[in-house]
């Protein structure tokens, strides 16, 4: 949320322009466009505005102009970082991602759609040194961090983390499913890694909450015909959109993939995606952001990994206070992968000892969630 014009320009936030609707506010607002940055908007019908309006230390990000008024709001002092073509995405965006934008096309085949196009560049150059590719991932990463921060300030946000194996029709990503249900009923902002398996049905839980409990089922038995994104993306992707062409509108969650993962897909149930290059731009953003907490579901070893660094700022504190940390299937992480047990160690004597849980069932976490967070 944006505060109106007419307000101080306090932070760097009150002055960002991130459509068209919000450039003729400020411009009929405030009449001048000093000192804002205006961010992926085309500006190509606003010629005559720019051409007048006081644009002293304006900063223009991908914003297509007329050359004229390019020239003049750099001979008034602006910066202009024009777009750049031949892109699948826009390193320069001001929000963060619908799935419909991402999906675009998929009724020619998953191939043809944004996510996948901008995969494939990705594959293309990042190994071939170009300082020019990689400044564009990290420009476009660092544009998302700042979307995914205006999206969720003031919320409260839990995250859920867990593999991307998780079949559709099996009772744990049906445990998935109300696990992200009740949580979003309950008032929190559901936050996942954005691909399949657990992450899907975490998303697929919040997306469900204002309906009835009957939809959750219906859908989970509509969603088991195409357990899997393998072999075929596009058959599993139509299915998760038929849902939502049937009950739209549902609740939103976010999604925080990478096409670092090209292989996982992200899922259409989160109604917010910020899709990362950077991997670990993505796991650190994601749990950073899980400030009521992060519950962790069975995974292999990107769900390790992800025990392990939100465990680190907790254990230093090095965030504050530290956040609760919910583990469970107690069979998965004492004995499959001894997780818990280190973590335990790791915490004891700290802070953080009170702010973990273990425990056997799925519909055990809100309550932990709930008790850790006093």
């Amino acid at each position: 949320m944006h505060p109106t014009p007419a307000q101080p320009l306090d932070g760097s936030h009150d002055r960002e322009i991130e459509s068209l609707a919000e450039f003729d506010e400020v411009v009929a607002a405030v009449g001048s466009l000093a000192h804002y940055r205006v961010q992926a908007v085309d500006l190509t019908d606003r010629t005559d505005v720019l051409l007048t309006v006081d644009s002293a230390g304006a900063v223009f990000l991908g914003c297509p102009m007329a050359p004229e008024a390019a020239a003049k709001v750099r001979a008034a002092g602006a910066l202009v970082f024009p777009p750049v073509p031949g892109l699948p995405f826009d390193p320069y965006r001001g929000i963060v991602y619908s799935p419909d934008e991402l999906f675009a096309s998929l009724d020619e085949g998953y191939e043809a759609t944004p996510d996948a196009r901008a995969y494939a560049w990705f594959q293309r150059t990042k190994a071939d040194g170009d300082v020019f590719a990689s400044m564009l991932r990290a420009i476009h990463d660092d544009s998302v961090s700042d979307a995914l921060d205006e999206l969720l300030a003031g919320a409260r946000v839990v995250g859920v983390m867990g593999g991307h194996a998780m079949a559709r029709g099996t009772l744990p990503y049906e445990g998935a499913a109300r696990l992200g249900r009740e949580l979003a009923r309950a008032g929190f902002t559901v936050a996942t890694g954005g691909g399949p398996g657990a992450m899907e049905a975490a998303n697929l839980g919040a997306y469900a909450a204002p309906f009835d409990d009957g939809m959750l089922t219906e859908v989970l038995q509509l969603l088991a015909r195409t357990p899997l994104f393998a072999p075929s993306v596009t058959d599993w992707a139509r299915a998760a959109f038929a849902v939502r062409e049937r009950w739209p509108s549902g609740g939103p969650s976010v999604g925080i993939p990478t096409w670092f993962y090209g292989h996982e897909p992200p899922n259409a149930f989160a109604g917010h995606i910020a899709k990362y290059f950077a991997n670990a731009t993505r796991e650190d953003g994601l749990l950073a952001r899980s400030n009521a907490g992060v519950v962790f579901l069975p995974g292999a070893a990107g769900t390790v990994q992800e025990i392990f660094d939100n465990a680190t700022p907790n254990y230093y504190e090095s965030r504050g206070e530290p956040t609760p940390m919910v583990l469970v299937n107690r069979a998965h992480w004492t004995e499959k992968l001894p997780t818990w047990p280190l973590l335990q160690s790791l915490a004891r004597e700290r802070s953080m000892e009170s702010r973990i849980a273990l425990v056997d069932r799925i519909e055990e976490a809100p309550e932990a969630l709930k008790r850790l967070g006093g």
